[in-house]
């Protein structure tokens, strides 16, 4: 028979191994196929609901937030939606196409409408940051990871994909890059969609799963993130369809003028910026592609993303090109302007 004494040490081992093991989970996330966050590291709680101070940054003009504490709770840019709230740190990675990783702490939210100076006396303001501060659901950053290759496919209720790797689209001999362009959002999904210019878009089933460079950014900030989005390449209160429309009428903050000449301020990006580049044997200022900036690598080197031909899809990887704004590469030396939306 088992004593008393015995049962009472059993039983507090049990506990402790159990909130062992929970403290583990917390501590460490698995590697998702796509290479999605790999390891959390928790800081220390930040607070949103005492006092905050607030100081204003320029170039870009922005507003820093900051708890009782003194810790950067958000930062908020000037006539852009898009925040960097500041959470847990994330560990991005793409075994397949490079080696090279990012690590960062910025998660990016949308606030409801575009920051100016003085909105934290705006009544929806602080409900939103206390919000934002504690929300661990996919940001701009987690969703753009949703389309790499091997990426787990997610379907809505109604059956209809809205998630899993993607192509760029699909094999054309007619194309310079042997791959078809002209795949947006509603393509990969199979849906039609009616846009709020006008526009009025039937899916391609040849563009079935595949996202161009820029239906790759239509898809994580509009469709996923509910940025809103236009059906032409015109000027207005959303995204355009292509690269060089949304470089130069797309809403939000022009970081860097189009001048023709590479981007070489690279402090004035932030992590879910809009990057756009020329690409092929066309010189000048003529945009061609566009990305999403993700962060600094495990080098010290500024990593983007975007959906390419050679890699078939969104990648940050190095496959066909270094996926770097800075250094000796192909992206690097294309790299003319940036948006903050």
């Amino acid at each position: 028979m088992v004593s008393q004494s015995s049962k009472w040490i059993w039983a507090t081992l049990a506990a402790v191994l159990v909130v062992a093991a929970v403290m583990v989970g917390v501590a460490l996330r698995p590697t998702g196929r796509a290479g999605t966050a790999a390891a959390v590291v928790t800081p220390g709680p930040a607070d949103a609901s005492g006092e905050l101070t607030f100081a204003r940054l320029a170039k870009p003009a922005r507003t820093q937030v900051r708890d009782a504490a003194g810790r950067v709770l958000a930062v908020l840019t000037d006539g852009a939606r898009t925040a960097r709230i500041t959470g847990p740190e994330r560990t991005f990675r793409e075994r397949r196409f490079t080696e090279a990783s990012v690590t960062t702490d910025g998660w990016i939210r949308l606030a409801p409408k575009p920051w100016r100076a003085g909105a934290e006396q705006d009544a929806w303001f602080r409900p939103w940051l206390t919000r934002v501060i504690g929300d661990r659901s996919p940001d701009a950053l987690a969703i753009a990871m949703d389309y790499l290759d091997g990426a787990a496919v997610r379907k809505d209720a109604e059956g209809v994909q809205y998630a899993g790797d993607a192509s760029f689209g699909p094999l054309s001999a007619g194309d310079p890059d042997g791959r078809a362009e002209n795949s947006d959002f509603y393509d990969y999904m199979g849906v039609k969609w009616d846009f709020p210019d006008g526009k009025h878009e039937r899916p391609d089933r040849a563009h079935l799963r595949s996202l161009d460079c820029s239906g790759f950014i239509r898809m994580v900030y509009g469709y996923r993130m509910k940025y809103p989005l236009l059906g032409k390449n015109t000027k207005g209160p959303g995204l355009p369809r292509r690269a060089y429309a949304m470089a130069a009428l797309g809403p939000g903050k022009l970081l860097v003028p189009n001048t023709g000449r590479p981007v070489r301020d690279y402090d004035l990006l932030q992590e879910g910026d809009l990057v756009f580049f020329s690409h092929g044997e066309e010189a000048g200022p003529t945009i061609q592609h566009s990305g999403i900036f993700i962060g600094v690598d495990d080098s010290g080197h500024h990593r983007f993303m975007s959906s390419r031909v050679k890699a078939d899809g969104p990648t940050f990887g190095d496959f066909g090109g270094e996926s770097l704004l800075d250094g000796p590469g192909y992206w690097s030396g294309r790299f003319l302007t940036a948006r903050r939306i």
